[in-house]
């Protein structure tokens, strides 16, 4: 029985004795081993690819990458070699799993590599950062990271289990890892929060018993930018970006922004698209201290101790209308929105916390008169969670996608 590859992401010139350590479990463990070493400063024997293979795959030799005298430099070199050759090992030989032992520069280095290939695949980083600000390292891809607590410097009695734990879980996972075949089902993408989950949830049920795949994605600050990676990728049929709760808060500073390009993979691409105003009642912010200076004079509703749902008023509803009609002008496909009248969440509605009819009307006569000609804009007597709502959301959807 072949036994399950596994990439091991370690630099032998700072950390061979790690390395070593890491190969031996793995091997035990039952796992064919090919260490990826990209280390720059010096050339230590031992692995599976080598740091002259690394340079020479980005098309300079080691010597030239050591010559840049800037740390930086040298890593943008060998990222690009180190992603090229993971891809082609992947390709050719099949890995089943990959593991990375380092600090900030190996972290940053293994975290391009794994986000370079594909989801599914087991992916573990053992890092120094993992207990900092980790979302440049993972992306949006499916990486597990695990906090190294002690520096890579050494087997002591914390960092010997760290490793062991971590290459033992890499073993398992790899072990039972089996490629996904690609689904022949029409893809359909959609965000949702918890506040809206009522209405996504109905939707999806029913494109899912049409024989649609459906991939949800939590429009928290990083199930966004998911899923517009994967209208990228993937051949998408529709996207139903029924939640704008990251691009509200791109405008107006609050923590699930995400970037000024937030919604647009679909339109660019040609992807047909449903969005929706879902969650559009709230700002997330920080906890009630924090939002409340940067957030003054509003209406707030403590989710956690550490959200903050922050009540949007018509001139940020508007904001939002601006911004959606100038993406949806750029659009390459078929673009509708929809809009409920009495309500945008859980929390904007009678059992909710920052409700306010007043606003939605106001809001969809507004849109209605800013939205290009392009645009299907349909507006119903209904709130977002409401079964009208998604039924009409479903109709749509289906004449979209032709079933």
């Amino acid at each position: 029985m072949t036994k399950p590859k596994v990439m091991l992401i370690i630099t032998n010139d700072s950390k061979e004795h790690e390395a070593a350590y890491v190969r031996n479990i793995l091997s035990e463990a039952g796992c064919d081993i090919i260490q990826l070493d990209w280390s720059v400063r010096r050339y230590v024997p031992g692995a599976e690819i080598t740091p002259m293979m690394v340079a020479e795959a980005a098309g300079q030799t080691i010597e030239q990458v050591r010559a840049l005298g800037h740390e930086g430099k040298c890593q943008a070199v060998m990222i690009e070699g180190a992603i090229k050759l993971a891809l082609k090992t992947h390709a050719e030989q099949g890995l089943s799993g990959v593991l990375s032992i380092g600090g900030s520069m190996g972290t940053g280095l293994a975290g391009f590599v794994m986000q370079a290939l594909p989801y599914g695949l087991p992916k573990l980083i053992v890092s120094t950062m993992a207990s900092g600000f980790t979302a440049p390292f993972l992306g949006v891809k499916d990486i597990a990271i695990m906090n190294s607590v002690t520096d890579v410097a050494g087997i002591n009695s914390i960092s010997g289990d760290v490793y062991r734990n971590a290459a033992l879980a890499v073993a398992g996972m790899a072990k039972g890892y089996s490629p996904s075949t690609a689904s022949t089902k029409p893809l359909v993408l959609m965000t949702t929060l918890g506040t809206t989950e009522k209405g996504t949830r109905r939707i999806r049920e029913a494109l899912e018993a049409d024989g649609c795949e459906v991939m949800v994605f939590h429009s928290s600050g990083a199930g966004g930018p998911t899923l517009d990676a994967i209208a990228k990728d993937k051949d998408v049929a529709l996207v139903l970006d029924l939640s704008t709760t990251e691009i509200l808060d791109q405008l107006y500073g609050g923590i699930a922004g995400t970037g000024p390009d937030r919604g647009m993979a679909a339109l660019e691409k040609g992807i047909p698209a449903i969005f929706a105003p879902g969650n559009a009642d709230f700002i997330i912010g920080g906890p009630i201290e924090i939002s409340e200076k940067q957030f003054p004079g509003k209406r707030y509703h403590i989710h956690n101790p550490a959200l903050t749902a922050v009540r949007t008023e018509l001139p940020e509803l508007k904001a939002l209308a601006d911004r959606l009609a100038e993406m949806f002008a750029t659009a390459n496909g078929p673009v509708s929105f929809y809009i409920p009248l009495k309500g945008f969440s859980n929390h904007d509605s009678p059992d909710g916390h920052i409700h306010d009819p007043s606003l939605p009307p106001p809001f969809a006569d507004y849109a209605k008169g800013v939205m290009p000609a392009n645009v299907d804009v349909q507006v119903l007597d209904a709130h977002f969670n409401d079964p009208e709502f998604a039924d009409a959301i479903i109709a749509k959807a289906r004449a979209v996608l032709g079933l």
